[in-house]
This record gives C-alpha cells, structure tokens and sequence, in this order.
C-alpha cells in the first residue's frame, strides 16, 4: 500500500492518456474543452474548497486527485462516463497499490459527478461538483470549430469572467459570472440548471448554501449582501477572466 499523490497522479502516463483521449472524443462529437486546462481548473478548484472550509490536508489532496481524473470515462462513452470513468480509476489506483479506503473515497466522488444521476456522497464528491459545474468560460471554446449556432458554445463563449468565491464564517459558496452580449442569462440557465441544482445539494452537504450571480444579479436568492454583510474571510477558489 502507497499514499498517492497529486503529483505521481499527473505523472501517470495512463492517466494522462485517458484524459487528453476523453478530450479528443469530446471535441470531435462538438463538446467543449475537457483535456489538461478543465482538469487542472476542477482539480485546483476542488482543494480549494475543501482547504478554505477547514478540511485536512490529506482530504484536500484526495480532492485535487480525484479532480484531476474525474473525466476519464469520456474516453469510453459521454453517456454515463462518471461511473465508467470510476471503473477506470479504481483499476489503475488499485494497481498502484493506493489505499483502498482512500480509492474509494475517489471513485464515489468521481461516479457521483455527473447531473443526471450524481448526489454529494462525500466532502470530496461535494467540492467535486461545485468545481466541475462551474467551470463555463469562453477558453473552453475551441475556438477553430467554435459554432455561434450551438447554445454550448454560444454560453461558454459569452462568459468574459468567472470566479468561485468561499466564505468559511457565512458559509456560502457564490458563482459569480460576467457575460457578454454574445448569449444571455437564460440560454446559460437553459444548459445549467440541472448543473447548478445539483451545486446547490452539493453545497448544502458541506453545511453551506450556494448562490449564482450572473451581470451582478443574484439568480437564486432574493437579495445579494450588503457590502457591511459580506465577510473579511471570504476568499476566491478559482478565477478565469479575458
């Protein structure tokens, strides 16, 4: 048995076949980005979250592995690719003699992941789909086979900013996002609603509430906080702006 780590998990050639082949499949069915640049964002995204909410630091790392392959059965299939991408994963971690208690903390979160059929099961499935949901932003477009009359990359394309911010004390987790004129709010809640419900459990299992804002207007609570509100332990966890 051998504690994985982040960094031997990048090293992988196996695991960096798998992702940059996912990738491929995607983009040649017309999907947005999914290769080094999503992986990396959800990977760093997700021990964000868990570091600034107070969790270990051995959790934290869990989160940025499991971040960093949660993709993997796009490699096989879109459809269902959060439980065939954990069957890849646990046969490859269980070959690195990883901990088993450990993988399977991993492949729950990454068979978890997906909207259609996923629920928090873990801290790190949790901070898992909050950082996978919110990664929409025009550098996932490719933008050679970009098609202004696909609402995917219409949305993604539209999105000049976008950052996740974690409050510890207030417990909230906020999605704010900058969009231009190149889609509009409701096309975005068109393709993510189902995206950001599953957000708002996932935020709820970590004992916080999730909020979207997008053009400075909160989408799922009345009012946003006053200024004197918010509070000096909030803290960005991901940021993508052009």
């Amino acid at each position: 048995m051998q504690k994985i780590t982040l960094k031997t998990i990048k090293e992988d050639s196996d695991f960096r076949t798998l992702i940059e082949s996912a990738n491929e499949c995607l983009k040649t069915i017309g999907y947005t980005e999914h290769g080094l640049r999503h992986v990396g964002y959800v990977s760093a995204t997700t021990a964000n979250i868990l570091r600034e909410l107070g969790y270990d630091e051995r959790t934290v790392e869990l989160g940025a592995i499991t971040g960093w392959i949660h993709d993997i059965g796009n490699a096989v299939n879109r459809k269902n690719h959060g439980i065939t991408g954990a069957t890849l994963a646990f046969e490859l971690l269980n070959k690195k003699q990883a901990d088993m208690k450990e993988i399977c903390t991993i492949v729950s979160a990454i068979g978890n992941h997906e909207e259609e059929s996923g629920i928090p099961v873990s801290p790190v499935s949790a901070a898992l789909i909050i950082a996978d949901k919110s990664d929409a932003h025009r550098s996932r477009v490719h933008y050679h086979k970009y098609n202004p009359e696909d609402i995917h990359d219409r949305v993604n394309m539209s999105i000049k900013k976008n950052a996740l911010v974690v409050d510890e004390d207030k417990r909230v987790i906020r999605l704010v996002i900058t969009m231009d004129e190149t889609s509009a709010p409701i096309e975005y809640l068109q393709i993510y609603m189902s995206r950001m419900l599953l957000s708002e459990k996932a935020a709820a299992f970590l004992g916080c509430s999730f909020e979207l804002v997008i053009n400075g207007l909160l989408i799922n609570r009345h009012t946003l906080p006053t200024e004197s509100e918010l509070s000096s332990t909030e803290k960005q966890v991901s940021s993508d702006e052009i």
